[in-house]
C-alpha cells in the first residue's frame, strides 16, 4: 500500500558530502514523522534524524552540524544532506515514515529498502 524508495547513496571520500532522498508513494492520506536511520555492519539500526509534520527536527548528537533533514510535504519526500562525512558514517541508510493510508485510519511505520553510504579514501 505504501512504498518508500531511497536514492543518493554511494562512495565518498572523508570530508565529502552526499544527499539522500526518499519518496513515499501509495495510498497515503497523511504522513506524521519522517526519519532517517542507519545500520553499520555488526551494529544495531540507529536513528540519525527526525522531522515531524509540524517541522520539528531531532538529530543524534554526532550528526548535529553535519547532517540536515528536510521534507516536502506536498511531494511526500524527505532528504538528508550529509556534509563532512567520516568513515564511521559508513552504513546502510534507511528512510522511515509513520503513514496513515486511506484505508487504515491510524499511523503505521513503513521502511525503505535502504541505500549504502560508504565513506572511504
Amino acid at each position: 500500500q505504501v512504498q518508500l524508495v531511497e536514492s543518493g547513496g554511494g562512495l565518498v571520500q572523508p570530508g565529502g558530502s552526499l544527499r539522500l532522498s526518499c519518496a513515499a508513494s501509495g495510498s497515503i492520506f497523511s504522513i506524521n514523522a519522517m526519519d532517517w536511520f542507519r545500520q553499520a555492519p555488526g551494529k544495531q539500526r540507529e536513528l540519525v534524524a527526525r522531522l515531524t509534520s509540524g517541522g520539528s527536527t531531532y538529530y543524534v548528537d554526532s550528526m548535529k552540524g553535519r547532517f540536515t533533514i528536510s521534507r516536502d510535504n506536498a511531494k511526500n519526500t524527505v532528504c538528508l544532506q550529509m556534509n563532512s562525512l567520516k568513515p564511521e558514517d559508513t552504513a546502510v541508510y534507511y528512510c522511515h515514515a509513520d503513514v496513515m493510508t486511506h484505508f487504515s485510519g491510524r499511523y503505521s511505520p513503513y521502511w525503505g529498502q535502504g541505500t549504502q553510504v560508504t565513506v572511504s579514501s
